[in-house]
This record gives C-alpha cells, sequence and structure tokens, in this order.
C-alpha cells in the first residue's frame, strides 16, 4: 500500500471513528462503555465490565439532561450542575477521567478547565486520571496530551482542557472560558477545599453555550461553595449525590473497618470519609465546640508534683498576637494568659525582656519548668539571648517538623491531637479567643490518612484570625516534663501590664 492509500485509509477510518462518536452526543454512558477496553483480558479495566454503579448513574443523569436542553449550536442552554460527595476511594477520580473524554470526544471546539484542592492532588491524582484515561481511549490519536493540556491535534487554541491550580491569586486562569458554539466545563477535584473566589469566577464561564459544572470531593466542610452545592442553601441548583463508599462495589472493607476501630462509626472522620456526610463539628474543624465547652466548665484537679510548663506563639508585628500560655498538667485556666500585641514586640528585644520576666517569675510557688517555643522567624536568636541570660529551661519548637506519631503529619499537628485528647479531662478558661482559636483549624486531607491542619495562612485566606491562643496552648503539649517536688504554693501576681 503506498503512502497515499495509506492516507486516505486512515482519514476513512478517521471519519468513521468521528460518525460512530459523534452518535453518542448525549449518551455519555452509551459512549463510555464502547470507547474505553472494559473486560478485555490484555487491559488494565479486565477486571470490569463497565464503570461502578453510581457513576453509571450520574453518566446517564448526564444524558438526560443534554437531551432535555437540546442545545443547538448557537443559543446558549441553562448550565448543567453535578455535584458528588463521597467516602474516599469511591472513584471520583476515574469518573473524572472518563467525563473529560467523553466531552472532548464528542463535541467540536470543547474548553475545560480541570482544578483540585492541592497542587499534589491535582497533579499526581486528578489530571493523572484524565491523561490514564486518555491513553485507554479509542479516540486517543485524536488528541496531544502532556501535564500541562490535553487538545485535538490541529486545534490547539480552540479545542482543549488544561489543569490549573486553585490557589486564590491563580483565579483569573479560569476567567473567559467561553465556547458559544460548543461546550464550556469545569472540573473541581476534591472541591470542600477548593477556595470560593474559584468558584465565583468558574460561575462567569457558564453563560455562553452548553456549559458543564462538575463538583467531586470528601465533604470535609460545612461551609462553602461544594457544602452549599450538596447539602446547604444552593442545593436546589444542582443534582447531587452522596456515596457511601461500603456501598460501593470493590471498595477497600478493610480499611472501612479499620476506620471504625481507630475513629468509630460516630465520629467526623468516619463521616467524612466513609460516609460522604459533613462532619457534625463546623468547618471540620479538628476540636468540636462541646468539647471546649465542657473544658471551660470542669474543675481544675492538679496533681502537686505537676510541672508548669509554658508555650510562647510569636507574631512579630503585624495584627496577630504574641501568646504565652501556662498549663499544670489538667490545668490550663488558674495563670492567665500573656497576650501582647505583635504591633510592640516588632523590636526582638521587647519580647526578649518579657520572656526573661516569665521565667524569673514564679506562679502559686512555681516557676516554669519550661517553655516552648515557636521556632518561627527570629525565635532562634531570642532563645539564644534568654540562655545567654541564664536561662535553660527554653526548648524551641519547630511546627513543620516530622511528627513523631505516624497517624499525625507535622508536629503542630502531633501537638494539637495531644491537646484535643487532653480537652477530655483538661480544664481551660473562657477567653473568648481561646475558645474561637481551638475551633478554628480544619483538616486538610491526607493521602496517608494523618492528621493535618490547616496552616495559618490557609485559615486567614478564608477570613479567620490566626489561632495564636490555640497554638500557644498547643505548645504546652510539645513534650513530656518530668514532675517536680511540691512547693508551698502563694498567690500569683501578674508579671506583665498586657496579661489577662
Amino acid at each position: 500500500m503506498g503512502p497515499a492509500v495509506a492516507a486516505r485509509s486512515a482519514l476513512t477510518l478517521d471519519a468513521e471513528l468521528e460518525e460512530f462518536v459523534g452518535q453518542y452526543y448525549d449518551d455519555p454512558l452509551g459512549y463510555v462503555r464502547v470507547a474505553f477496553p472494559w473486560g478485555q483480558a490484555d487491559s488494565p479495566l479486565v477486571q470490569y465490565r463497565e464503570p461502578r454503579i453510581w457513576q453509571c448513574e450520574v453518566l446517564e443523569w448526564l444524558g438526560g439532561e443534554i437531551k432535555d436542553r437540546a442545545f443547538d449550536g448557537i443559543t446558549a442552554v441553562a448550565p448543567i450542575r453535578a455535584a458528588v460527595a463521597s467516602g474516599h476511594g469511591a472513584g471520583k477520580g476515574a469518573l473524572t477521567g472518563m467525563l473529560t473524554n467523553f466531552i472532548m470526544s464528542t463535541r467540536r471546539d470543547a474548553k475545560g478547565t480541570i482544578t483540585a484542592n492541592t497542587s499534589a492532588q491535582l497533579d499526581d491524582k486528578t489530571w493523572a486520571a484524565v491523561l490514564w484515561w486518555h491513553g485507554l481511549s479509542l479516540t486517543e490519536s485524536w488528541f496531544a496530551a502532556n501535564t500541562q493540556i490535553l487538545y485535538r491535534i490541529g486545534h490547539r487554541p480552540s479545542w482543549r482542557v488544561t489543569p490549573q491550580t486553585c490557589a486564590p491569586e491563580n483565579s483569573e486562569a479560569f476567567a473567559g472560558q467561553h465556547s458559544e458554539r460548543s461546550t464550556s466545563f469545569y472540573m473541581n477535584d476534591e472541591d470542600s477545599n477548593v477556595p470560593d473566589v474559584i468558584h465565583e469566577v468558574q460561575e462567569g464561564g457558564l453563560a455562553k453555550g452548553e456549559a458543564m459544572y462538575f463538583l467531586w470531593g470528601n465533604p470535609t466542610r460545612r461551609s462553602g461553595a461544594f457544602y452549599d452545592a450538596v447539602f446547604g442553601a444552593k442545593r436546589h441548583r444542582w443534582k447531587s449525590w452522596i456515596i457511601d463508599v461500603r456501598t460501593v462495589e470493590g471498595h477497600n472493607a478493610q480499611l472501612v473497618q479499620e476506620y471504625a476501630e481507630d475513629y468509630g462509626e460516630d465520629s467526623d472522620f468516619f463521616r467524612v470519609r466513609v460516609m460522604g456526610l459533613p462532619p457534625n463539628a463546623s468547618d471540620a474543624q479538628f476540636i468540636d465546640s462541646q468539647r471546649v465547652k465542657d473544658a471551660q466548665t470542669r474543675p481544675i484537679a492538679v496533681l502537686p508534683d505537676e510541672p508548669l510548663v509554658a508555650g510562647c506563639d510569636l507574631a512579630w508585628g503585624g495584627s496577630d498576637f504574641n501568646v504565652i500560655r501556662f498549663r499544670r498538667g489538667r490545668d490550663a485556666r488558674s495563670i492567665p494568659a500573656i497576650r501582647i500585641p505583635g504591633k510592640l514586640t516588632a523590636d526582638p528585644a521587647v519580647l526578649t525582656n518579657r520572656l526573661a520576666d516569665i521565667l524569673t517569675a514564679e506562679y502559686d510557688g512555681q516557676k516554669v519548668a519550661m517553655l516552648f517555643l515557636d521556632s518561627a522567624g527570629i525565635a532562634g536568636p531570642i532563645a539564644q539571648r534568654l540562655r545567654d541570660l541564664g536561662h535553660r529551661n527554653i526548648t524551641e519548637v519547630n511546627f513543620g517538623a516530622d511528627s513523631p506519631s505516624p497517624q499525625r503529619r507535622y508536629y503542630r499537628d502531633h501537638m494539637w491531637a495531644d491537646m484535643k485528647a487532653w480537652l477530655l479531662t483538661g480544664a481551660i478558661d473562657k477567653f473568648p479567643r481561646l475558645e474561637i482559636d481551638l475551633q478554628t483549624p480544619g483538616l486538610r486531607p491526607d493521602t496517608k490518612q494523618r492528621i493535618w491542619l490547616e496552616s495559618k495562612e490557609d485559615i486567614k485566606k478564608r477570613g479567620e484570625k490566626s489561632p495564636d491562643d490555640g497554638d500557644a496552648l498547643a505548645l504546652t503539649f510539645a513534650q513530656r516534663i518530668a514532675p517536680v517536688p511540691s512547693t508551698p504554693r502563694v498567690p500569683y501576681r501578674p508579671v506583665s501590664p498586657w496579661s489577662g
């Protein structure tokens, strides 16, 4: 066969494939069933005969919505909105890959953007799934694909889908995506933690053509765009599914059992990671409000040899506070916290003097056995200066260091987890800022299912204040300190004009 004949043959086959695929324009389930090598011996899908049951339901519903709108290529139709809240491992990534391939293969000049809660999730999971399913598709030869884009060969500017990070400062990357004569679509993975500003910009891309908008995720928060779409005020605008992974064929039953044993079936962790339900605690907060309330009213009981420890969370200027909090065993109430506005300690010497006073003073007959100091910023020079003054009871704590517990990601997570357990029997004061701080950090999704709290930066991005009092109290759990001989108790006298 000569080159010209081969070229004509290839064009004929391509035209036949286009005609074949075209008949599935409004039948995504039918397309997915024929476009991928289900059950074939040499295929990664050898053990599957078709998508999972819930995936088939979503695809079948989508086909009905496409038929109902009957987009004519000219007049814009109402956008199609779908959201899936599920436990971990239900197959949302696979659905992302299948749906992306369906839209790109059946709609000339389709434009799409795909995002996820973190760059790692986007690169390693979500976009990787898009590329994986593309590689299995009948239409693979139509497209070029890499880590930055998937596009129809010869039509890159007009017929493409790209991954974009969901950082608020990247919101412009989601703007201006219109396809008046085709489909503009967005898919958000792990959407609970995609900033609301991204959703606002995405909504602007739904005004023209046959627009589609898909949100998937574990419902880790009781607020935000994802919660509103599935459970909240805007759910009437969306078709939503809530998937308990225990109902999904092929789910990891052993892992689910481990979650039940480690966290309890009535825990927020189990609700979110298995049942696909939002946490009972607000905003997926790591520490629930009842635990805090109980600790505020619990009677104080302290053994006489309990050491007095202090935690200092540093601010270094701005609107945050330098906060020093004290704890003796179960008692974090009797000695008031010292809160120093960051603007008053822009000069490190000021804070050094304050900490020296604290380490010298006695509180109810005891001196501070150990001061745990947040090591961020220029804490190192301050700690060294205090040692030069003769103080040896100082330990610097790196919040970002590895946790000594495999179930917790970083050292900050380790301290907060110990503090959360302590709150079941400990006593705290009723200072409003501490109450709010303890309930502020939410859990981030972690591929190894470790405890991983929001950073201060992320907390501020969603409009909350830095949890300075919470971090200061958490620092008192940095290490265990040996008991000390009991001493006569004398009345406590504040050492700082900023205490209280």
